[in-house]
This record gives structure tokens, C-alpha cells and sequence, in this order.
């Protein structure tokens, strides 16, 4: 990419600058699992994570503005407008699960909000709650309360990325609930554009920041079957691994078992056959 300075790497992402106003992020194919980058990598996981970022910016602009300019023809690349990252990560839940149920079964709270008694595990919520967390370079996220997340961030950008953050959740939840889906969490990342504006950045509602669970299987009282990297996890774990580098090779059935869960929340979110998006990238951009 001649036009392209490479600028940063994340685990999944390379980043590109395009200029001094301009990102290109590039999504590999590569998994990570308890912040250990698996010398393993899935076919087309990277083509999921872009389509499905780009079908969602295209469907929610009128909730927040987002850096989306344009998807490349490889299906993996977007081109981006470049943001002020807030230091925050916004975390919408929906469901009572991963890290927030644990937090609840210490002291009944999530993040600093008081949730009912009685709550089980995977529980449907009575609102939607927004519960912060920093962004580390290193390691677990930790999270925080609503008034920490609002220092770090400022008063103001926080309260209009809080409330797209929540409104972006329901709408989506919606969205999917139409087709056999749950969306149980999702993490967000919102940042301040040339203008001052808050921006949605990074990527959106994709099942490496997202909980998506089966509707029909769905059933409060413990863990779920999900669409997002919980199958290699178990089965990294299953091996006796140490959760420390270097992490585990995948053998074929867990990395064709991997690709198909990828494929088929795409599939299921869009309505898109995938075939039909490797062929023409773009179609996730069109109503």
C-alpha cells in the first residue's frame, strides 16, 4: 500500500495513516484469548469483524456520527476518519454476565450500580446499564465507576457518548432480536472529531466486543452458548494452558468450529449471504 504509513498494532489490527486526517485499519486474522495473541490464526476472521463494523456505522448514523468513510474491496480494510480517542471503554449490558456477574455476586453492584436481588446468571436486566472501563495497553481492562469514566473524559463528552452509547445498544439489540438473536453486551469506543463532536470510532456490535447469544437457547440461570470467542477459550483452557504467552496452537476442528460461529453471526446480523460480501464488500453499506 504505497499510500499507507503503518502507524500502530493492536492485536487483531494494524493501523495505517492516509495522510494527516485519515486511518486505515486493516483487520488480520488473528484471535486472541485472555489478551494472549494464538499463533493461530482463523480464515476470514478479520473480513467478519470489518463487515459487520461497517454494516453497523451505515445503519446508525442518525443516532451518532461514526469515522466510517469507505470499506476497501478486500473486504478487511476501512478508511477512517482520524479521532481523539476518549480513554474510556463504554460498556453496555443488557444481561447479567461475564465480569458483571461476578461483580454482582460480590456486593450486588455493577460499575457502581445497584442492581436488584435474586439476580441469576445471563439475567435480562430491567434497563440497560452503562458501565465504564479503562483502556489498558497492557493486560485486563479494569473497570470503573460512571464518575471516574466522567473525569477521565470530561463532563460533557461523556454524557453524549453515554447516551449514544445506551441508544446505540438498543438499537441494536433490536435489530437482532428480529433475527434470532440476543445481544447480551457490547463494548464501544467513541472519540472527539476535528470539530470537537463526539465520534463512534474502532469498531461496532462485531463478536470480538459483543456478547450475541442464540435466542432459542437462550435460558437465564448460567453461561450461554455464544458467537463470540468463548469456544477457543474453553478450549485453550481444556489443554491445561496457563492463560500466559505463548498460547496454544488450534487444531483444525477448532479453528473450522471458530470460522463457522464467525460466519454464521455474520450471516445472521446482516441477512448478507458472507459468499455475496467477499464478492462485493460494499453491500453491507446499502440499506
Amino acid at each position: 500500500m504505497p499510500d499507507a504509513v503503518h502507524v500502530g498494532s493492536g492485536k487483531v489490527r494494524e493501523i495505517y495513516a492516509l495522510g494527516d486526517d485519515e486511518l486505515l485499519l486493516v483487520a488480520s486474522d488473528r484471535i486472541s484469548t485472555f489478551d494472549v495473541v494464538l499463533p493461530t490464526e482463523i480464515p476470514d476472521k478479520g473480513r467478519v469483524l470489518t463487515g459487520l463494523s461497517a454494516f453497523w456505522f451505515a445503519r446508525t448514523r442518525h443516532i451518532v456520527a461514526n469515522h466510517l468513510r469507505t470499506i476497501r474491496a478486500d473486504g478487511r480494510s476501512l478508511e477512517c476518519r482520524r479521532l481523539e480517542m476518549l480513554p474510556v471503554e463504554f460498556v453496555v449490558r443488557g444481561h447479567l454476565s461475564g465480569s458483571g456477574w461476578l461483580e454482582y455476586l460480590d456486593d450486588g453492584t455493577v460499575c457502581g450500580h445497584a442492581l436488584p436481588p435474586g439476580l441469576v446468571e445471563s439475567e435480562r436486566l430491567p434497563e440497560p446499564i452503562l458501565t465504564p472501563a479503562t483502556k489498558a495497553a497492557e493486560g485486563h481492562d479494569l473497570n470503573i465507576t460512571e464518575s471516574e469514566a466522567a473525569a477521565l473524559c470530561g463532563e460533557a463528552a461523556y454524557e453524549v457518548a453515554r447516551t449514544a452509547a445506551l441508544d446505540l445498544y438498543r438499537f441494536a439489540a433490536e435489530h437482532v432480536a428480529a433475527r434470532g438473536l440476543v445481544l447480551a453486551d457490547t463494548k464501544f469506543e467513541f472519540g472527539l472529531d476535528g470539530t470537537g463532536a463526539v465520534t463512534l470510532g474502532d469498531e461496532a456490535l462485531t463478536p470480538d466486543s459483543s456478547r450475541y447469544w442464540p435466542a432459542a437457547e437462550y435460558a437465564a440461570g448460567g453461561p450461554q452458548p455464544s458467537f463470540d470467542k468463548q469456544y477457543v477459550r474453553d478450549w485453550c483452557l481444556s489443554t491445561g494452558w496457563d492463560r500466559t504467552a505463548p498460547g496454544p496452537a488450534l487444531p483444525p476442528d477448532v479453528v473450522a468450529g471458530t470460522r463457522a460461529r464467525y460466519v454464521d453471526a455474520f450471516e445472521r446480523i446482516t441477512g448478507i449471504p458472507f459468499d455475496a460480501y467477499l464478492a462485493a464488500p460494499e453491500v453491507v453499506l446499502c440499506d
